[in-house]
């Protein structure tokens, strides 16, 4: 994908601008996400699919993992609706993030900063492209994004980069959303 630099420098800006009215919001406007929150509870369900799968679209973004947004949706969401469309969205904001870092160039920087250890990592990665990612994106304490942001920075198959996230995180997302719910509802009821 090719851009020019201008571009490059917008878009890059626009993303340190979300990042950063994400982060505001979250330490220093509580009451306003409290407020927001609750006035998605008490919509409709079809308005609390639309917006759960939009907030999973945009959410790699801000490089904020899936099980806090998994969190909220189990207070929200059937268990069912909330599986597919947390999967949804992470299928989404890894093409997303992918495509992303090939449009700022990420690989550029990576590779002038870090040569060997990017030239040592591509070869690792294009030699066990599908395992890697796959177990990469199943391990709770590895951030996915980040590893997006990489695999699209080093331009791995974007088709098996996909699957590999779509199924580890599918097995990771399952356990939160499936026995997540249930500990939940347990917890609730001492409340």
């Amino acid at each position: 994908m090719k851009t020019d630099s201008k571009t490059n420098l917008i878009v890059r800006d626009i993303w340190l601008f979300v990042i950063f009215t994400a982060l505001y919001l979250y330490f220093f406007e509580k009451g306003f996400i409290e407020s927001q929150i609750i006035r998605i509870a008490d919509a409709p369900l079809s308005v609390r699919y639309w917006v759960y799968f939009g907030l999973g679209s945009l959410r790699g973004f801000t490089l904020i993992p899936v099980t806090y947004l998994i969190m909220l949706g189990l207070l929200f969401l059937p268990s069912k609706p909330l599986f597919i469309l947390t999967m949804a969205g992470v299928v989404v904001s890894s093409a997303v993030i992918y495509y992303f870092s090939e449009l700022i160039h990420l690989s550029g920087f990576f590779e002038r900063k870090y040569p060997k250890q990017i030239a040592k990592l591509k070869s690792i990665i294009e030699k066990n492209e599908l395992p890697i990612v796959t177990i990469w994106s199943m391990l709770p304490f590895a951030p996915t994004d980040v590893m997006c942001y990489v695999c699209g920075s080093l331009e791995i198959d974007i088709k098996k980069f996909l699957l590999g996230v779509f199924i580890g995180e599918s097995i990771t997302c399952a356990l939160y959303i499936f026995f997540g719910k249930e500990i939940m509802t347990f917890i609730l009821r001492f409340i």
